[in-house]
């Protein structure tokens, strides 16, 4: 599966929806963009049932301030609409690969559980 362009069109409807979402926050400009754009697109390859997204920066300025991303490339996971990761900087394959491993081994009723109890926190 190929990754697809994300914007603040789709972006709610991508990320909201069960399942991982891995994105991929870039511009052309950005070197080390440029050098993890092929792990991310050969990680799409190898997980076709994680929908993998890249959010130009420079196109989506909104989205990209909204979600304070200040460095780029920064890579988000999400699964079932809950942002579990974020880390500026490019992955290296290897680490894509257990970022992916971890988040699949999640167990979102857990999470859940965990988000509700933070929120009565407050």
């Amino acid at each position: 599966m190929a990754t697809m362009e994300i914007g603040k069109d789709n972006f709610k409807d991508v990320v909201s929806k069960e399942g991982i979402v891995l994105l991929d926050w870039w511009a052309d400009w950005c070197g080390p963009c440029r050098a993890f754009a092929p792990v991310f697109e050969q990680a799409s390859d190898q997980h076709p049932d994680i929908r993998f997204g890249k959010v130009d920066t420079e196109k989506e300025p909104e989205l990209t301030d909204a979600f304070a991303v200040r460095s780029i490339p920064t890579v988000m996971a999400f699964r079932d609409g809950f942002m579990l990761f974020e880390r500026a900087g490019a992955l290296s394959a290897t680490d894509l690969e257990e970022l992916i491993r971890q988040v699949r081994a999640l167990d979102m009723n857990e999470v859940r559980q965990r988000v509700v109890e933070l929120r009565a926190q407050q």
